[in-house]
């Protein structure tokens, strides 16, 4: 099951204990938003509660990968690819909101203690609220996946101390990262096969942790609750680290900004299509010539998330920096009143309040589907099992519904969190309280 998860680090500049800051290295304060950076988050989470939507209410949820070129359609394949933008604009956006919270009055102490603190809490929710809005399960057999949250959780507590070195030497650790992982590919231990198999000792965990993706083992011995690393940390922390120094952008003027954002959404875009044409190096995925034009260029655009690889992160981040550099100029902002203000409106919404939407949509995805099961007369135990029965005893085929019924479910569950959205976002806007950058 996957599962993108928003995490914003608030643009406010208020101190998590509502103090004023005071130390050398603290900037002007500012108070306003980047309405381009709310904007583009928006798009992703409404996009990411499609995919959620798709695992609970789609036919094949659980019973194929949709990116399988040999079993999935181009619709199929088009549903579950567009999320891929999801997790690496929240990662990277997450570090650029760090340092927009340095630009605005926060000094680095504060700063530090805040995102060591978010982490924490972050990883909380991973292993709690969250687990349970994808299961509906207290079953603690199985801990939970460790997925974007926890690691957007831990890269926040490492930028903690990657904050107090130059901005350059923190875009540098970033970009070596995201460049240099697929070297470390090759590299693999052999994981946990259940039972009867031995438990990897400590040292093959911590590399399960760092660059293994979709390992499973219990944290102790065998019985102890048993995880599943969906995200590893590397190149995650580069991808934070790079987004905190390109938060500095936002400290020059707009014209020249928006010139470094067009030259390097294009060079990232340039460069996923000049290395993935290669196929030598970037992702242990080859694509290859399919039965036709289409599925020929789905396995060209069929990259490695897992963890995400060099081609990935170019492949998602470039069109990222685009569409920042679209929303940053005065294309596509409309009469006040038209249909598309209204709804860039909605989405500027939703990115503001990002973990907020977040835990509500698991809740509310789950939901819309065990209520259209009970509908249709469908069995609907599946969607309350523990997530040990329900990864080995899948749901049967026939259970579930067509792609259209997906995405109607999907409309339906963002029309729903609007409103309270709005609310949300309103309240944060209105109050000050240290807690609400939690939320």
């Amino acid at each position: 099951m996957s599962a993108n998860i928003p995490v914003e680090v608030s643009h406010d500049s208020s101190n998590v204990d509502g103090s004023s800051s005071s130390a050398t290295d603290v900037r002007e304060p500012g108070r306003s938003r980047i309405d381009s950076i709310d904007l583009l988050r928006g798009i992703v989470m409404v996009i990411m509660m499609l995919d959620h939507t798709r695992d609970f209410v789609h036919s094949g949820g659980l019973l194929f990968d949709p990116t399988d070129l040999t079993r999935t359609t181009a619709a199929l394949f088009f549903t579950r690819w567009i999320t891929h933008y999801c997790a690496p604009i929240f990662v990277f956006l997450a570090g650029t909101g760090a340092y927009l919270q340095f630009a605005r009055g926060k000094s680095k102490r504060d700063l530090s203690k805040f995102l060591v603190t978010r982490g924490l809490w972050l990883i909380v929710l991973e292993l709690t609220v969250v687990r349970f809005g994808v299961f509906f399960s207290l079953d603690y057999r199985f801990l939970g996946f460790l997925q974007v949250i926890w690691v957007i959780g831990v890269s926040m507590i490492v930028l903690a101390g990657l904050i107090r070195l130059p901005i350059k030497v923190v875009a540098g650790f970033g970009i070596a990262m995201i460049a240099l992982h697929n070297l470390l590919d090759h590299f693999q231990v052999t994981g946990w096969q259940g039972p009867a198999t031995p438990v990897p000792g400590l040292g093959a965990k911590l590399w399960m942790l760092a660059h293994q993706g979709f390992s499973i083992f219990p944290v102790l011995g065998f019985p102890s609750p048993i995880v599943i690393v969906v995200y590893p940390l590397i190149p995650w922390i580069g991808v934070m680290a790079a987004g905190y120094a390109f938060g500095s952008l936002y400290q020059i003027e707009a014209e020249r900004r928006r010139r470094w954002l067009l030259w390097m959404g294009v060079t990232a875009t340039s460069l996923f299509i000049f290395i993935r044409a290669l196929d030598v190096y970037g992702d242990p995925a080859h694509w290859s010539k399919q039965k036709n034009v289409v599925f020929t260029v789905l396995s060209f655009v069929n990259t490695t998330k897992y963890p995400p690889s060099l081609q990935f992160l170019l492949m998602t981040l470039g069109p990222a920096l685009l569409a920042l550099w679209w929303f940053d100029s005065s294309g596509g902002q409309g009469a006040r009143k038209s249909l598309v203000s209204r709804l860039r409106k909605a989405l500027v919404t939703f990115g503001r309040v990002p973990l907020f939407f977040y835990l509500l949509q698991w809740y509310t995805a789950h939901l819309i589907a065990v209520v259209l099961g009970l509908i249709a007369r469908q069995p609907v135990a599946w969607q309350f099992q523990s997530p040990i029965d329900k990864f080995t005893s899948p749901p049967v085929k026939g259970v579930g519904f067509p792609l259209w019924v997906v995405y109607v479910c999907w409309i339906v569950g963002v029309l729903l969190l609007y409103p309270l959205c709005k609310w949300f976002a309103g309240v944060k806007a209105r109050q000050r309280d240290w807690w609400l950058s939690y939320l």
